[in-house]
């Protein structure tokens, strides 16, 4: 498996990005809205796509490039900002050398219960495809040890973080690599020699016959449920044509369940990409108490777009074990933004988070929006923020909720310097 691809993949999202940012005015943030850092390019990082937070309030996140020069745009640090005064302090935790411990950790990290950080390279690694990665704080500072080094064949180049269950276990996806090609889905357990990794689902390539009915190409990382069972997307595989618009397949929804001492994959949605149905679910899925799926789609849906402006959906469990899926808003290339990235979150109160990577009032540089939810099913969209490039510009990874309902994100460009912020914003 070569890195081509994936390296293909964000030089076009840069590009699109850089092309959004030509156009920002400088202009005044919401209220409510404050830039917590802005990255500089350089030892600080370049960009953020997600966060994490500890009981403290401490930020915690990863940039994918910057620091080390051992790379070519940096191989990215991991980094925290502690409030202090009504300021936040920035401080890089871990500064990647491109090396045996990875390079270009893209995704947002998670926490243990002792406070130590988990995440992933896309890069790097002993066999060039990645790693799965801990970092301990010890009396010298921090620590950096890779947990897993993928080869290819166990998977390749994670794109998105782990999760872990109540026994410290990890999961995530890769979208490359595996026995057939076409990505994987993984678990990390911790013993006595290290840690093992087990693959719970190797999904095949999006050219495999009739379009790899189970999805192909994992980039969205997974969603633990109370019972065990995990759920995640494919951006490719699922339909393709005549049934979906594009040739790679639109994607499905799936889980993944114990049976019989083995994970089974069962495939919940298969996506169509036309103006009934979203297309290409970059992002993972949230579930609420009562165990329905909410996610994104970066394309399918209502027109204004090539292929769509992309979805929010919601699948809800039937009776007879099938998934009803419901679109709860039609994104177009207007105001209230398009190309939802990150999925969503969920407040107490049912109502959902989310951000778009471009479009929106003055440059198209992207909002967050929230989607309530009211009578007779209907929801109702609201931009909290558009982005103006001085305060940023292109979000990605998704939105992180403390326990007062704050918001904490990420972005890829803009900012003081043009290499993206990390923000908070009150609703």
């Amino acid at each position: 498996m070569e890195t081509g691809g994936l390296k293909s993949r964000f030089a076009r999202m840069m590009a699109l990005a850089a092309l959004a940012l030509s156009f920002c005015p400088t202009a005044p943030a919401a209220p409510g809205y404050k830039v917590l850092h802005s990255f500089t390019g350089g030892a600080d990082g370049d960009g953020n796509q997600g966060v994490a937070l500890d009981k403290k309030g401490d930020v915690y996140g990863a940039s994918l490039g910057g620091g080390n020069q051992n790379c070519r745009d940096g191989c990215g640090v991991v980094f925290r900002l502690a409030p202090s005064g009504g300021n936040w302090g920035f401080a890089v935790l871990y500064d990647f050398t491109g090396e045996n411990d990875g390079e270009a950790p893209n995704a947002g990290l998670i926490l243990d219960a002792s406070g130590n950080l988990y995440g992933t390279t896309v890069w790097g690694g002993a066999y060039g495809y990645g790693t799965v990665f801990e970092l301990t704080l010890g009396s010298s500072g921090w620590t950096e040890k890779a947990l897993l080094d993928f080869d290819g064949d166990s998977g390749g180049e994670p794109i998105a973080g782990v999760i872990a269950d109540g026994r410290g276990n990890l999961y995530g996806t890769t979208p490359g690599g595996g026995a057939n090609g076409g990505g994987v889905a993984f678990e990390l357990t911790p013993g006595s020699g290290g840690w093992n990794e087990t693959v719970l689902n190797s999904f095949y390539p999006s050219d495999y016959p009739d379009y790899a009915p189970g999805g192909s190409s994992p980039y969205a990382g997974l969603t633990l449920g109370e019972t065990g069972n995990l759920y995640g997307v494919t951006e490719g595989g699922g339909n393709g044509p005549p049934h979906c618009p594009v040739s790679e397949g639109c994607g499905v929804v799936f889980e993944l369940s114990m049976q019989s001492g083995r994970w089974k994959e069962h495939v919940l949605h298969r996506f169509t990409g036309f103006s009934r149905d979203g297309a290409e679910p970059s992002s993972g899925v949230t579930l609420d108490s009562s165990g329905n799926l909410y996610g994104t789609t970066t394309i399918g849906g209502g027109a204004g777009c090539e292929g769509g402006c992309g979805t929010v959906y919601k699948l809800t469990p039937q009776s007879n074990g099938k998934w009803k899926e419901t679109l709860l808003y039609n994104f177009g290339n207007g105001q209230n933004g398009y190309a939802p990235d990150g999925g969503v979150v969920i407040d107490k109160a049912g109502v959902l988070y989310g951000t778009t990577g471009y479009s929106g009032s003055g440059c198209g540089c992207g909002v967050v929006y929230k989607l309530a939810p009211g009578k007779n099913g209907k929801w109702t969209y609201t931009v909290l923020h558009a982005f103006t490039g001085s305060d940023g510009a292109v979000p990605a990874g998704g939105l992180t909720m403390d326990d007062k309902g704050n918001l904490y994100g990420g972005t890829v460009l803009g900012g003081a310097d043009g290499y993206g912020v990390v923000f908070k914003l009150t609703p």
